[in-house]
């Protein structure tokens, strides 16, 4: 579509119109592509969350993802149902409910993870992949209240970004990490 026959000029350089409908394209390409595990990019995220502090408890996990415990709770009913996760008692605090994932809910992580990367990449796919890189280090950089530390396969270009003139690792230049 090209600005003639969207929303003009005005609008279409406006963040909120775009942010919108990025996310709504993004939203479009991972429910299809998660379609065949049966889960959602929510309930995606949530096992994620999980997978990376399995053992947590179910409020450290909404903690994290800044959902409400009574929000949480019926996510988690719903991925306790598909067999996706279970619950106990914390083994000393047992008003504290740990959640773990199943085998199926392993398997299901890997390979719907797999999935969502690809729809991520599809939709960024008009990038050039630093440019890609750099839009989702933006992005965290705005979203994310402190940086996510950079990953092995992103060590080597970050030196190249700091030449760059990016006050941080991994970061956008112009945005100074605080602490």
């Amino acid at each position: 579509m090209s600005i003639d026959e969207g929303p003009g000029p005005m609008l279409s350089r406006r963040l909120g119109y775009l942010l919108k409908h990025a996310q709504q394209r993004m939203q479009e390409l991972n429910t299809e592509a998660l379609a065949p595990f049966g889960i959602d990019g929510r309930e995606l995220g949530i096992l994620l969350v999980i997978a990376g502090h399995e053992p947590d408890s179910q409020q450290q996990a909404a903690r994290r993802l800044g959902i409400d415990r009574t929000s949480m709770v019926a996510r988690l009913d719903a991925l306790e149902d598909k067999g996706l996760v279970s619950r106990h008692p914390h083994a000393t605090d047992r008003r504290r409910n740990v959640v773990e994932l199943t085998a199926t809910g392993r398997e299901t992580v890997t390979r719907a993870g797999a999935a969502s990367e690809r729809a991520e990449a599809a939709l960024l796919s008009s990038l050039s992949p630093r440019d890609a890189d750099r839009f989702r280090d933006a992005l965290q950089a705005i979203v994310l209240p402190e940086p996510e530390p950079v990953s092995r396969s992103r060590r080597a270009a970050a030196p190249a970004r700091s030449a760059a003139g990016s006050s941080r690792t991994g970061g956008p230049p112009g945005r100074a990490r605080s602490g």
